[in-house]
Parts: structure tokens; sequence; C-alpha cells
């Protein structure tokens, strides 16, 4: 029980993303009249985050046409929202928050979406001028105003941070280099064959990638002037762009004592270990029995849907999420490609469609069950792929993916 003591809310939500910002709109929306009390340390409203690497990067439009809800909406819907404001400490037991300038507030229940945090370089030079990472407004203007001042643009990783970025800066004239540690663009993540379709794209667009490449330190004095790899690689650069992975801020959670394993812990509903306190989105870790276990996805939608899951089991709705996962990347004007599902590995790839005209569905099956499905111009598969993976079983024929003629909705599954 909350203490009588303190100033009370009904909702806390702690974590100025999307995924809060979606709990108070579905708190709402299903008719909780309680009030809601969104903090956040960022200094805008909840925004979408694919922009800024993207729209927003290359000057299209304002910040607010990225913010998930108007200003306005806040005071409209009675969810009173604090930017700029960090919650220093939670008491679980006591169900009191503490939030920066010691402002304390009692609370029923609470949702923790607290992100992640970019993996910082350790290297030398790494305090240099020109040096940036991207996770807010703030970075992406920063990166805007350093690329527009330098002849050429390095940028480290070669996963979507780095790729989307170059490919952005690409299309709008500055020269770019990807310096990565991986010898094939976003293989990681989609495997060597379909990376090399999207490298092969960004280097005919321009766009140099130096894989197998592991970085030594930044050059310059007081400002960046280069890169160097171990190889002894030398990269000329005004301005380096840093895509080194993220990691889930947990700190909060764990001085809270919940549980916490590569993110906070989460039960089927999205509760933590602690009843009543719910997390969601890139710092939540939750029950995927279909991919194998538990996961943690750190992407738009998942942060969206299960911000709305959470706000349903906080009203006692506490159906199990399901959601399969989907995530979608754009490279300039150049390609957009979408993937529902989860493979960490697979036993095969089968493609449908055409990829030197760049419209084609790769398809990553183990044991002929389909895990994950990705698509550049074939949006369409991916309702039939949904459907493949949500069955968890192997197709009859999973050759037949291929063929242009099959009916992907007659497509069965069996053993």
């Amino acid at each position: 029980m909350a203490d009588a003591a303190a100033e009370r809310v009904d909702y806390l939500l702690v974590g100025g993303g999307l995924a809060s910002a979606q709990c108070a709109a579905e708190l709402r929306r299903r008719g909780a009249t309680g009030s809601i009390l969104l903090v956040g340390r960022e200094p805008d409203p909840p925004h979408d985050r694919p922009p800024l690497s993207k729209e927003y990067l290359r000057g299209a439009g304002p910040r607010e046409e990225h913010y998930v809800h108007d200003r306005s909406w806040y005071e409209e819907n009675d969810v009173e929202l604090l930017t700029g404001t960090s919650v220093m400490g939670i008491d679980a037991e006591r169900r009191i928050a503490t939030l920066q300038g010691k402002r304390e507030v009692a609370f029923d229940k609470a949702l923790i979406a607290t992100g992640a945090m970019v993996n910082l370089l350790r290297v030398e030079g790494a305090q240099l001028e020109g040096i940036n990472y991207l996770r807010a407004f703030g970075n992406s203007d920063a990166i805007r105003e350093d690329a527009a001042r330098a002849d050429h643009v390095a940028l480290i990783g070669g996963s979507y941070i780095g790729a989307e970025v170059a490919a952005t800066l690409t299309a709008g004239g500055k020269p770019c280099t990807i310096v990565m540690l991986e010898d094939v663009l976003l293989s990681r993540v989609f495997g060597d064959e379909v990376g090399r379709y999207f490298q092969d794209l960004l280097e005919s667009k321009g766009v140099e990638i130096l894989g197998g490449e592991e970085l030594d330190r930044f050059l310059g004095e007081g400002r960046v002037s280069g890169v160097l790899t171990k190889a002894g690689r030398e990269i000329e650069a005004g301005a380096v762009v840093v895509g080194a992975g993220v990691r889930p801020d947990v700190a909060l959670a764990q001085r809270a004592g919940l549980e916490v394993d590569d993110g906070i812990v989460v039960d089927s509903a999205l509760e933590t270990s602690v009843e009543g306190i719910f997390a969601a989105g890139d710092c939540a870790r939750y029950p995927a029995d279909r991919f194998g276990g538990s996961l943690r996805v750190e992407h738009w939608d998942v942060a969206l849907q299960q911000g709305r899951h959470a706000a349903r089991s906080m009203l006692g709705h506490r159906e199990p999420y399901a959601v399969i996962p989907y995530f979608f990347s754009d490279l300039a004007d150049w390609a957009s490609l979408e993937y529902v599902g989860y493979a960490k590995a697979w036993d095969q790839i089968v493609f449908r469609g055409d990829r030197e005209r760049g419209s084609f569905s790769a398809w990553y099956l183990n044991a002929g069950r389909v895990d994950a499905a990705l698509s550049v111009g074939r949006s369409e598969d991916l309702l039939e792929a949904r459907r493949m993976i949500d069955s968890a079983l192997p197709l009859a024929d999973p050759a037949a993916l291929s063929d242009p003629e099959t009916d992907l909705g007659d497509l069965g599954v069996g053993g």
C-alpha cells in the first residue's frame, strides 16, 4: 500500500519514451479515471526514436512532428507530464518513488520503462569533439551540425545506427565510411547472405564499408580528425557517429530490488518480481516460449505494444503478452526493410521474390519451422509469416516458399 503521508498517484509511469506514452493512452482509453504521473529525464515529451537517424536527421520537420502525443494531449487527458526529471529511487515495499529534487510520490501501480543506454567506447581519443552517439533529439542535432562542417563522416559499427545514419548522410551528399568488426553489414541479425544485399546496396550508393576492422583509437587534437583501426588503417573524418549497441537501463530497478537479468524480468503480464510494478520496452525481459525462453527486444513496435499491454494488466486484464516481435528500418529512400519473429540461429534461409529488383522476402527456418521473415518491398508476405511463426509447426513443404506461383495462404503446416 502507498504511504498516506506522501503525495499520491494511482499510476506512476517512469521513463519518457513510447512505452510510457502508450501506457498512459491505453489507461485512459480503457476508462481508467485515476491520477497518472509520467516522469521522463529527457527535456522533450515522449517521442518516436526511429526518425532520429532518418527524417529528423536530414532536417525534415521540427521535433514536435515526432512526439507521440501533442503537448496538449497530456492536459486534455489529465496526465501529469514531468520532463527533464529523473526518478532517483523506488521503495518497492512502501510504494514510494523519490524524484529529482527530493519530491516523493506514493503510487498504487507503476510502470518502469527506462529504455536502454548506448554503449560508450573506451578508447584513446574518445573525449574529442565531433564524436557522437545517437539516442535523443540533441544527439541528432549534433550529428547534423558536425556532419555539415566535415568533409567526411566515419561511422563505427555495422548495425542499424551505422547503416541508417550513413544512408541518410550519404543521400544528403556527405561522404561516409562505415568501420565495423563484422565482415558483412547487418549480418549479426540477418546473416551474411541477407546482409550482403544491404551492403551491396549502400556501396552502390557511395557508402564505403570496411569490414573486419576493429577500432584502435580516434585521432585529433581537441576535435576528431579521423579514426585508426588496429590493422593500421587510417580514415580521415571530421565527424564520427558511434553505433556500438545499447544495454538495458536497469539501475533504478536494481536499486528497488526487482529481479534483473539482462533486463528487468517480467512475467507474461509484464509484471516484475514485485506485485503492482510493471516493466515494458527496451528494458524488459519477457517470457517468449515460442522463441525458446525469454526475449528483450529494442524496437519501436515492441515498446508500443508492451506499453499498451502493461496498461491492460494494471487494470486487471492479465492475458499473456504474445505479440510476435516486429521491426522496420529505412535506408534513406533506397530500401525499407521489415522483419517479424525472432531467429537467433537458423538452419535454412529461403528467398522469395527478386533480389535484383529489390522486392523479396527471406524466410528463416529451423527444422522446417518459420521463426522469422524479412521483407524488402513485399510487406504482404509478412502477414502470412506471422501465421506460420505463431503456429510453431514445421511447414509441410518449406521449398514451396520460394515458388512465386505458391499462394502463401495455401501453404500449410504439418509434420
